[in-house]
């Protein structure tokens, strides 16, 4: 028997999983019940934070218009998981097939999700997207893996 801590846990994976899923369905629907309302998303793309659940799911909406199919995988995903709010890291890579039929493996970038436990779901309340940085160049390196 499943802990309710343990059970909290199993469901956030499930919803972390459900971005894959939804990206590859190209269902932006599906993404936007993922994320709270007035979600927080400092992403990679510009500008320094996309707020609410209609500026997030425009950022991943940008994903559709350059890829015909999508691939988001998540590796280590680890959290600590409170009774209404959570955490976790992981690093995550989103590919695919460009619209021109050019396959893209993608790069692995590092995330952090801070969730909270709205009405008896995990939503994603906040996530923040980066590369390590070179800083010399100040370009970030994107050739790194897992």
């Amino acid at each position: 028997m499943h802990t309710p801590r343990e059970a909290d846990e199993a469901q956030i994976r499930r919803q972390i999983g459900k971005i894959a899923e939804t990206l590859r369905d190209k269902d932006l629907e599906g993404l936007k019940r993922l994320y709270t309302t007035d979600v927080v998303s400092f992403d990679v793309e510009p500008p320094l934070q996309h707020v609410g659940r209609e500026a997030k799911a425009r950022n991943w909406a940008n994903v559709f218009t350059f890829f015909e199919t999508v691939v988001y995988e998540v590796s280590d995903l680890t959290l600590v998981v409170g009774e209404e709010v959570a955490f976790g890291h992981a690093f995550a890579r989103l590919g695919g097939t460009l619209k021109n039929g050019t396959a893209v493996g993608g790069m692995w970038v590092r995330i952090t999700y801070g969730l909270r436990k709205v009405d008896g779901v995990w939503l994603i309340a906040h996530d923040q997207v980066s590369v390590p940085l070179e800083i010399e160049s100040g370009k970030g390196v994107t050739t790194l893996e897992p």
